[in-house]
């Protein structure tokens, strides 16, 4: 069963696979009519060709309705095709819902002027004597811009 939070209606999610192409949403939302309420019919579809991509989902609005549909039209006939029918997963909204964190893990963004390791890359490959007067340097010294960073 899935929860819509906005409205604090409870339905059933269900999905559908094993759609022919040439099934439509009006083609669904007809079969599944046939049980009770339907409030919503989504077939998804290849973003650049347009086609179905065989998978579907219906919402009802009683989840027994929804049951009794999912008993009846899984493995019936819709279009040609024996379709699959079965109680989906609930729906998370990863826009809303989800907190930017940044800090430890994650994306790479924008380095900043950091650079990257470019900027002493060869420099620990060096043999000591081509260090010159930099070996003197103190151990806890890093080079490069320093200070410490952490």
């Amino acid at each position: 069963m899935s929860i819509r939070s906005k409205s604090k209606e409870i339905y059933m999610n269900i999905y559908v696979g094993n759609l022919s192409p040439e099934t439509t949403e009006d083609d669904l939302r007809q079969a599944f009519e046939a049980f009770g309420q339907v409030i919503s019919v989504k077939i998804l579809r290849n973003r650049v060709t347009g086609e179905s991509n065989g998978i579907g989902f219906v919402g009802m609005l009683v989840s027994d309705e929804g049951q009794a549909a999912i008993s009846e039209l899984n493995g019936k006939n819709l279009k040609g095709n024996a379709i699959k029918v079965e109680e989906g997963k609930r729906i998370i909204s990863h826009s809303s819902d989800q907190v930017k964190k940044e800090g430890f893990g994650g994306g790479r963004g924008d380095r900043g002027d950091r650079g990257g390791r470019g900027d002493r890359g060869d420099r620990d490959r060096r043999d000591s004597s081509d260090r010159g007067d930099r070996d003197r340097r103190d151990s806890s010294d890093r080079g490069g811009r320093g200070g410490r960073r952490y």
